[in-house]
């Protein structure tokens, strides 16, 4: 019998169609629960079933943003804008201002239609990039737009603009309070430490870490969270009380916040960086290696970068404290070729900063290459006028510790700011006479003397450093220039020792002159006539007291002894439980010698069994009985009567070596 067919397989049962409008409300709920990653997978099946779902789409990727994936979101973005009509301008702006292409992301929104969204973003890329300025004017035309949170950011970019004046003013044209969140709190105490309000500043920021506490509580954050949020409150409330002076409790709240690590890696930054700056070069390689964890080295054009994304989440300035800390460490550390490496990457790095070049300075003048400082230094000053000030100031120490006191000199006198005040002027006519330039020394004092005559204000340094130029003036045999000087000052302001001086000068040249001008002095009181050719004579003036210094005297002996007589005679002051009437018998008189002084004194007696060597039999034995013998031959050449006592010490060490032979 042929065996029968076997029955072909049933297909298996299609999986019912799930209906696009339950899959919207499983996508609703998982956005609602933040579930991003959930929400990612239910929007691909949408999109599985209406590829073209602008809602889909769209929920993907800011379900993609959500969740950090700002990678996947931008290749969604770009995967979709060929294929749909949706308007991805800002998804794609945003992603890249979160992966830091800020030129790319300010490129992609111009020319675009600015609502209130793409200006915010806008306002966050220009803030991001530096451009303070700009990212302000864009907050300042948003303020009728109901945004939340813009008097924060607002108030962020007047700061880091320079412009922490006009916090108060701004929050007023907004009707918000400082404290009405703890981060407009935060933000107006750091105006107020920009204003250098430090007092004000730090009871603001107790403020806003309490109003932070309350209302991180409310929203059910665990304890660790509610740290992690309020970390840079801390960090700023420990700067502020180091500016203060509080070193002690800074350094206890910037090891608290380090040791914890419930921080954001931004204020662990801030936190690391100003514990060592508080420490100073105690412990250098102990802040080496905490910046060392902080720096690494870049790929490209950038030699070094922060690690852990910090050059995105710090400001420039807070990245350079970092770096020229760590390059002043390895110049304390005399890490020379670390020092010089970091130094010449610095200046790129910071273009618009003073402080790299003024580093590279101090490692050349620490190589003992002072000449390259000042090269450099100069070559700077030359190029940015307007921060010429500080690289001259730089350039004319460096000159003055290296030996060359005209350079220093000519960077001074390049600073028309302050080359006129008195202190300027005498540093350089100090400069320049150690440099053996007295001639430009002179014409130093004749600008000063000039500019001044000139000037309009109310605290005219005229008189002092026309003095100082009438010394200088004498002091160096130009009598004719002094006097004249000296001469102006008696005829304009009076003044008794310019009329000192110009007598000094006039008498090596016109004594007439000197003599008519020493009647002007007034007489010394209490002195009569003064016989100069008796004076010759005798090794000194005679002085006469006149009757009036002779009564004063006498009255101030009267009183002296009046208040002699009133003295009144205290009792004296005993010990607590002492008694006079009975006080006991007398101390001993030699309490205050040394023991071996008193009468009472007897020396201690010594052993005389402390010589004698008892041990066993053997060559220790042996060779100890022969060390004895030495030492009492030494002792036997010095003193006589200790040969007897060393013949006695060697008789039991003979009969032991006696012993042993057996």
């Amino acid at each position: 019998m042929a065996p029968k067919a076997k029955e072909k397989a049933k297909p298996a049962a299609a999986a019912p169609a799930v209906a696009i409008e339950d899959l919207f409300a499983s996508l609703n709920r998982h956005i609602e629960r933040s579930e991003f990653d959930q929400a990612v997978k239910i929007s691909d099946q949408v999109l599985s079933i209406a590829p073209g779902d602008e809602d889909a789409i769209r929920c993907k990727v800011v379900a993609l943003i959500k969740n950090d994936s700002v990678d996947k979101a931008l290749l969604a973005i770009e995967a979709c804008s060929n294929k749909s009509s949706i308007d991805f301008v800002f998804f794609k702006a945003y992603c890249l201002y979160r992966q830091n292409k800020l030129d790319e992301a300010l490129e992609t929104l111009k020319g675009q239609e600015k609502n209130s969204a793409m200006m915010l973003l806008e306002s966050q890329i220009l803030f991001r990039l530096g451009l303070m300025d700009a990212s302000v004017d864009i907050y300042q035309n948003l303020q009728k737009s109901k945004i939340e949170s813009l008097e924060i950011n607002f108030v962020a970019s007047l700061v880091s603009a320079g412009r922490a004046s006009d916090v108060q003013g701004a929050m007023e044209s907004l009707r918000v309070k400082s404290t009405s969140s703890f981060e407009l709190a935060y933000n107006t105490a750091c105006s107020l430490i920009e204003r250098n309000k430090y007092k004000d500043a730090e009871q603001l920021l107790l403020s806003s870490r309490r109003i932070g506490q309350e209302s991180l509580m409310e929203e059910n954050l665990a304890n660790d969270d509610i740290e992690i949020e309020l970390a840079p409150i801390a960090v700023q409330l420990a700067y502020v009380q180091q500016i203060l002076g509080n070193t002690q409790e800074a350094f206890e709240s910037y090891t608290d916040v380090i040791k914890r690590n419930l921080a954001d890696e931004s204020s662990l930054a801030v936190a690391t960086n100003n514990l060592i700056a508080l420490k100073g070069p105690k412990d250098v390689a102990d802040g080496l290696r905490k910046l060392d964890k902080l720096i690494e080295k870049g790929e490209g054009p950038q030699t070094f970068q922060l690690a852990r994304g910090l050059d995105v989440k710090l400001s420039r300035k807070q990245r350079e404290a970092i770096f020229v800390n760590r390059l002043l460490l390895l110049i304390h550390s005399n890490k020379m070729d670390q020092a010089r490496e970091l130094a010449f990457a610095l200046p790129s790095m910071f273009p618009d900063s003073v402080m790299p070049v003024l580093l590279q300075a101090a490692v050349h003048v620490r190589e003992n290459k002072a000449n390259k400082a000042e090269e450099i230094l100069g070559q700077f000053a030359d190029k940015f006028p307007d921060k010429s000030k500080v690289f001259l100031l730089a350039r004319a120490q460096v000159a003055a510790s290296a030996g060359h006191p005209q350079i220093a000199a000519e960077s001074l006198l390049k600073i028309p700011d302050i080359q006129h005040k008195p202190a300027t002027v005498a540093t350089i006519v100090s400069l320049k006479e150690r440099a053996g330039d007295i001639d430009g020394a002179d014409a130093v004092f004749d600008a000063a003397i000039q500019w001044w005559s000139n000037a309009m204000t109310e605290d005219n340094k005229l008189d002092v450093i026309m003095e100082e130029a009438a010394s200088f003036k004498l002091r160096h045999g130009r009598k004719d220039e002094a006097a004249r000087l000296y001469e102006e000052l008696v005829k304009s302001r009076g003044s008794i020792g310019a009329l000192v001086g110009l007598i000094q000068t006039t008498a090596h040249t016109n004594i007439e002159k000197a003599e008519t001008y020493e009647k002007q002095l007034k007489p010394l009181p209490g002195l009569k006539a003064v016989d100069v050719k008796s004076l010759e004579k005798t090794s000194g003036a005679k002085h006469i007291e006149s009757g009036s210094t002779a009564s004063i005297t006498e009255a101030f002996e009267a009183k002296s002894k009046e208040k002699a007589k009133k003295k009144r005679k205290r009792k004296p002051k005993y010990p607590k439980g002492f008694d006079p009437a009975n006080p006991g018998p007398p101390p001993d008189p030699e309490r205050w010698l040394p023991k071996r002084e008193r009468s009472s004194y007897r020396p201690k007696r010594k052993d005389k069994r402390a010589a004698q060597i008892r041990g066993s039999q053997g060559a220790v034995v042996k060779e100890a009985a022969t060390s004895v013998n030495s030492k009492s031959n030494q002792t036997t050449n010095s003193k006589g009567p200790s040969q007897n006592a060393s013949a006695e010490q060697s008789k039991p060490s003979s009969k032991s070596r006696k012993k042993s032979k057996n």
